[in-house]
């Protein structure tokens, strides 16, 4: 049997893992439905239009830029805050490989955008409850908030912002974007509890 410690981690880091693909699997769920993105997903959506790269490669390349922002915030990142960057984004390129580019009806397309917001929220429950570093986005929410700025200004100006643009550049806002802000709170709200690993 592993040492409690060992066998702590472990689940952790499958926690972890299981959460980022999630995650993946879900934004690649709501690409193909067409219905409207989440904020920085539409900003990856766009930067991927006007540099021809695929979605999942923009969402590495932008986690990699964030992270740089880190630096003079003093974030101090984990192992779940490196692994969120490379497998998020992989697991979206590979989910959209796997999907049809054309789902068929809007009643299909709607219940993958919902299929699609549930996952995002049981994958952010997963890799957040695993307690092993923040995602490049959600520190640099907490890293400005520590600056003596209010979290709800910082979250949603960096939301709109990057909402903006990335329609600007090409994304898609629509149903799915409404869904997935009145949604997603409560989602993690049910979601993360249930899965947070509390040490004993």
């Amino acid at each position: 049997m592993l040492p409690l410690p060992t066998y702590r981690f472990g689940r952790r880091f499958a926690q972890l893992l299981s959460g980022l693909g999630c995650f993946g699997v879900g934004v690649a769920l709501m690409v193909r439905a067409d219905l409207g993105l989440s904020p920085w997903q539409v900003f990856h959506q766009g930067v991927a239009e006007k540099a021809g790269i695929a979605i999942g490669t923009a969402t590495i390349l932008t986690g990699m830029v964030v992270l740089l922002a880190w630096i003079p915030l003093r974030e101090r990142f984990g192992l779940g805050t490196i692994l969120n960057v490379a497998i998020i984004g992989n697991m979206m390129n590979l989910s959209l490989l796997a999907l049809p580019d054309d789902l068929g009806g809007l009643a299909v397309r709607l219940a993958a955008m919902a299929g699609g917001i549930v996952l995002i929220g049981l994958g952010s429950g997963l890799y957040i409850g695993a307690g092993m570093g923040p995602g490049p986005r959600d520190g640099l929410m907490t890293g400005l908030a520590r600056r003596g700025l209010h979290i709800g200004a910082v979250r949603t100006g960096l939301e709109v912002t990057v909402l903006i643009v990335g329609w600007i550049l090409g994304g898609t806002i629509g149903l799915g974007t409404l869904a997935f802000a009145v949604t997603i709170g409560p989602l993690i709200a049910f979601f993360l509890p249930r899965l947070t690993v509390v040490e004993v």
